[in-house]
């Protein structure tokens, strides 16, 4: 049985999250708190460089509120370490095409809050996706779609894989 903190409890660990990591945003619903970080285009770009992982805009640009452009800014650290956990795990190519710009959809999970990146379809991607994760169903816009056993959310969007990291992936 899982109990939910009291809200004197949720306040004090709120507190204690950001004197053990100042500057880190802390979200979280009435029942939990956790504290996620969040990391700059250049530190993104530098952990994907490293990787091995390319990226790509329509609109050869970066800019967080254009949305023709690519953006890391804001992104999760989970989010880019799960990246790189994809990238290692699957040993296939990633491109990246869409990251926390504007102009995607919106939400508590959202590319704009961090937890989404969208990858170029491939068909290393693809049977890696659906040979190694378990199919969920389809999304409520018809997306189908797969859990990977970190619990992160692979969306078959056409053109690209839409995903949600909850996590790194066991990085």
């Amino acid at each position: 049985m899982k109990v939910a903190p009291s809200p004197k409890l949720r306040s004090a660990l709120t507190a204690l999250a950001l004197v053990v990591a100042p500057g880190v945003a802390v979200l979280g619903s009435a029942g939990e708190a956790s504290a996620v970080s969040k990391i700059s285009h250049a530190t993104a770009t530098s952990m994907f460089r490293q990787a091995g992982i390319t990226w790509s805009s329509s609109g050869g640009c970066s800019d967080r509120n254009v949305s023709t452009c690519t953006s890391f800014e804001q992104l999760n650290l989970a989010t880019a370490q799960g990246a790189q956990t994809l990238k290692g795990a699957s040993g296939c190519a990633l491109n990246i095409t869409g990251g926390t710009e504007t102009g995607h959809a919106s939400g508590t999970y959202s590319h704009w809050n961090g937890y989404k990146l969208d990858f170029g379809k491939n068909t290393c991607v693809t049977n890696y996706v659906k040979n190694t994760f378990s199919y969920i169903g389809v999304r409520g816009d018809g997306a189908p779609q797969w859990r990977s056993g970190a619990d992160n959310v692979y969306a078959d969007e056409g053109n690209h894989w839409d995903v949600t990291f909850y996590n790194c992936g066991g990085c």
